[in-house]
């Protein structure tokens, strides 16, 4: 079964801010004080509570790491480069 999606309309103020619906807060557990994270592409804004988002950057970090290591090696480990031990062994 699909979540149900609660769509509300707000307004921005002068100031530029906006208010966050009481009845999305209480459904999402958004309370005084949460951190929430704005993101944006194109003409769409996503916000999320940061609590819910770090796990999930978290484990996207983890590949990237091993990924970026990966390709490092790749770069670094080849033959062409050995030349370069020759000289720094003379110092």
């Amino acid at each position: 079964m699909k979540p149900k999606m609660t769509i509300s309309t707000v307004r921005v103020t002068d100031k530029g801010q906006i208010s966050r619906p009481a009845g999305i807060c209480r459904e999402m557990g958004i309370a005084r004080g949460d951190t929430l994270i704005l993101s944006h592409s194109a003409d769409v804004i996503l916000l999320e509570k940061q609590e819910r988002l770090e796990p999930i950057i978290e484990d996207d970090m983890k590949d990237i790491l091993k990924l970026t290591e990966k390709s490092l090696k790749e770069v670094w480990d080849n033959k062409e480069d050995d030349i370069w031990n020759v000289y720094l062994k003379k110092k």
